[in-house]
């Protein structure tokens, strides 16, 4: 859920002159029963629906520029950004932190608390297997048409990292830019300020790569080197 606290993390965008748009899709919490209740059974479906639908508002609007729309977002957030890089054609890049890319993988490797966890949000595993497929998005590699960036702690056992890498050799099979960090001891949702910096850091180098733009990290800061494959600077 989005706040109107100080967020640090969005503050790192706009002082470097993104526009952010910071989105409670339907299923969030705060807007009463029915609202979070509309993403049951429909994960990968109307928070893709949301996410597009802001950005193409802002487009329409003229704040944004169709361009260079790029998305990110963690967990279930990183899913929602490779659903929607993946089947929709709205935005032109995106980084997927610690994301699922395999729905039916994550339904048997994920620890035990959250065994079942994807029930409510897309069905019962296996009974539903082909809406599993259905909406993972390594299964439609053949719809992707933009770059990606995926960051991954090594110890992860909500979305372990196997998720990140199956993405990653696929979208660079698919011959796109993609670039793939994995971070030794972090979890899911990284800890060490170092490596929220360099995860930061890193992504604003990957825009300014695929957007062909000079970005700062600031003042006697240098950005993290950055492989990416297939693409030629």
């Amino acid at each position: 859920q989005t706040s109107i606290v100080f967020n640090p993390a969005l503050q790192f965008w706009t002082s470097r002159g993104f526009a952010v748009l910071d989105m409670d899709y339907r299923g969030s919490t705060g807007y009463g029963r029915a609202y979070r209740m509309k993403l049951k059974g429909n994960w990968g479906i109307v928070d893709i629906e949301d996410v597009c639908a802001g950005a193409e508002y802002l487009v329409k609007k003229g704040l944004a520029d169709p361009k260079r729309l790029a998305i990110d977002g963690g967990s279930a957030g990183g899913y929602t950004t490779l659903g929607a890089l993946t089947f929709r054609d709205v935005f032109t890049a995106g980084c997927s932190l610690y994301g699922v890319a395999d729905l039916a993988t994550l339904a048997g490797d994920t620890h035990k608390f959250e065994s079942r966890y994807l029930d409510g949000l897309v069905g019962p595993y296996p009974e539903q297997k082909a809406v599993y497929e259905e909406r993972a998005p390594i299964c439609h590699m053949e719809k992707l048409a933009c770059p990606i960036l995926l960051l991954q702690g090594d110890e992860d056992k909500i979305v372990p990292p196997n998720q990140a890498e199956l993405m990653y050799d696929a979208v660079k099979a698919r011959g796109l830019p993609c670039s793939l960090k994995i971070y030794e001891g972090e979890q899911h949702g990284f800890r060490r300020s170092e490596n929220i910096e360099d995860a930061l850091n890193s992504e604003l180098a990957f825009y300014g790569r695929i957007f062909k733009f000079q970005p700062s990290a600031g003042r006697d800061i240098d950005l993290p080197s950055l492989e990416i494959a297939n693409l030629a600077d």
